[in-house]
């Protein structure tokens, strides 16, 4: 008696049909994986650079606010501004504010940026260069003389250096003295800087914006730069 055997398998070519589609499946699934963890990263380097701009925003203000006006040009004076293609320095009467470019940062050691005492002696694994530090400096020694190296002790650093390599990459400030309030002698200021990621190679030649993707060194996981714009008013608090 002949027996038919009805038991039915697979054949090679639905094998490899559905072998494709599960890889390609498990491919997207993996590319999605990885975009949605490139846009939270991307994400969390955002919030943190608004962040630190927001407070750096609040401590100029304040410390503007309790200084009389100054001059912003580069000429000695109690209060004074000065800044190189290194860095800069701004000197407001209690505090004064020194920071290196990140493309100074980025190309290591260099006489010419704003230094430590025995720098060499304190940067470590676990520590960095100048980025943007707040001394007390009540009388502006730090811009009377623009080589003195920052004492660490009475210094306290704004953008610490974290996970994502942040620095000031622009800064500029400016006045005019139709700004001023003959009344009161208090003076409008304008501030911007911009702050970053600091692979130096992912920026535009301006510093101020991350390359457009497609262009060579463009990095659009990691790359963030920020503006931050203040207007300020000098001699607005009773000393």
């Amino acid at each position: 008696m002949n027996h038919v055997n009805k038991n039915k398998g697979f054949t090679l070519i639905e094998l490899m049909l559905a072998m494709t589609f599960i890889s390609i499946l498990l491919l997207a699934i993996a590319l999605t994986i990885i975009q949605i963890s490139n846009i939270y990263n991307r994400g969390m380097i955002v919030k943190e650079v608004n962040q630190l701009g927001r407070s750096i925003v609040t401590e100029i203000q304040t410390n503007v606010a309790a200084s009389t006006p100054f001059s912003v040009s580069q000429t000695p004076g109690s209060h004074y501004f000065q800044q190189s293609p290194y860095g800069g320095r701004l000197c407001l009467g209690q505090y004064s504010y020194i920071w290196n470019y990140g493309s100074a940062i980025q190309v290591g050691s260099s006489s010419a940026r704003n230094l430590y005492k025995n720098e060499s002696l304190l940067i470590t694994a676990t520590s960095s260069p100048i980025r943007l530090v707040k001394v007390y400096d009540t009388s502006a020694a730090y811009c009377t003389n623009l080589g003195l190296p920052v004492d660490p002790a009475s210094a306290t650093e704004l953008l610490n250096n974290g996970d994502h390599n942040l620095a000031i990459q622009n800064f500029a400030i400016s006045t005019n003295t139709s700004a001023d309030d003959a009344l009161t002698g208090q003076r409008l200021y304008t501030i911007t800087f911009d702050i970053g990621t600091n692979d130096q190679n992912a920026l535009t030649s301006g510093r101020s914006a991350c390359k457009a993707p497609g262009v060579l060194g463009a990095d659009l996981t990691y790359c963030v730069v920020q503006n931050f714009s203040i207007v300020a008013r000098a001699g607005s608090v009773v000393q």
